[in-house]
């Protein structure tokens, strides 16, 4: 894969984003294809892009059965013209970041609109702190850089479609740090996918103020054990692996009313 394609950087020419393009998958830009499958449902994909050569990359990247991918094209740069423009369907989306970070905010805020449960990652040539950031404040749930997608995309995509995060540690780390740091003790709100109990809800409470599990023992008057066996359920409850995910993911969802209590 390496050898056929050399990304280079963004910009408003597409030659200057890729150096050669594959054929094989060109012929399927602008129209939607579907890859046969044993008997198991695609994930449907939706990628965005100025570039025409990085849809055809992306395609050729994701050439597999697991896949569904409708290709689109964005014709403008204009966030108002972003903010109106037809959204295909899909579980999925792939945005690739257009130079004006309104734009690009433009496009999120738009398909988050059309499809409020979207899974959304975003592609760049790069992140700085501060974009980063923002992405996750608008409700990115992956970032990847054009070299890191080309050896990343095929497994972030199916991740981020089962509830996850595709974000470098390092980044989410200091992006939840920042979150706590400015929350300024209000409590993050969230609307539940599963209901949790009463005493689900309390810990994820303490896990939200970032305290230990050895903490959070001692403010439920618990064992250690029992919170850990709680925070267990609620992190597969939630689809995410790590306290970091949970965080971000009810950051992301802070807007929503919290759902009743079992």
């Amino acid at each position: 894969m390496k050898h056929c394609v050399q990304i280079r950087t963004l910009s408003t020419s597409a030659s200057s984003v890729f150096s050669c393009t594959c054929p094989r998958t060109s012929r399927h830009i602008g129209s939607e294809f579907v890859k046969r499958t044993n008997g198991k449902q695609p994930l449907r994909v939706c990628i965005l892009s100025s570039h025409s050569l990085v849809l055809a990359e992306f395609a050729r990247v994701l050439d597999a059965e697991e896949f569904q991918l409708v290709p689109r094209q964005i014709e403008s740069s204009l966030a108002p013209d972003l903010r109106q423009m037809a959204i295909p369907r899909a579980l999925v989306f792939v945005v690739d970041a257009i130079p004006s970070q309104q734009a690009t905010a433009a496009i999120i805020a738009n398909i988050l609109e059309r499809y409020p449960t979207a899974r959304l990652l975003v592609v760049a040539e790069k992140f700085d702190q501060g974009e980063s950031f923002s992405l996750l404040r608008q409700g990115a749930k992956g970032l990847l850089t054009y070299a890191e997608a080309r050896e990343q995309l095929s497994r972030a995509l199916p991740s981020i479609a089962g509830g996850g995060f595709w974000v470098p540690r390092a980044v989410l780390s200091r992006f939840i740090d920042s979150v706590l740091t400015n929350n300024h003790g209000q409590r993050i709100k969230t609307e539940l996918a599963t209901q949790l109990s009463r005493r689900e809800h309390e810990v994820l409470d303490a896990v939200l103020e970032n305290l230990a599990n050895k903490e959070i023992a001692s403010k439920l008057n618990i064992s250690e054990r029992t919170v850990k066996f709680h925070v267990s359920n609620i992190l597969s409850k939630f689809s995410v692996r790590r306290r970091a995910d949970l965080i971000l993911l009810c950051y992301q969802r802070r807007d929503k009313p919290v759902a009743a209590l079992v």
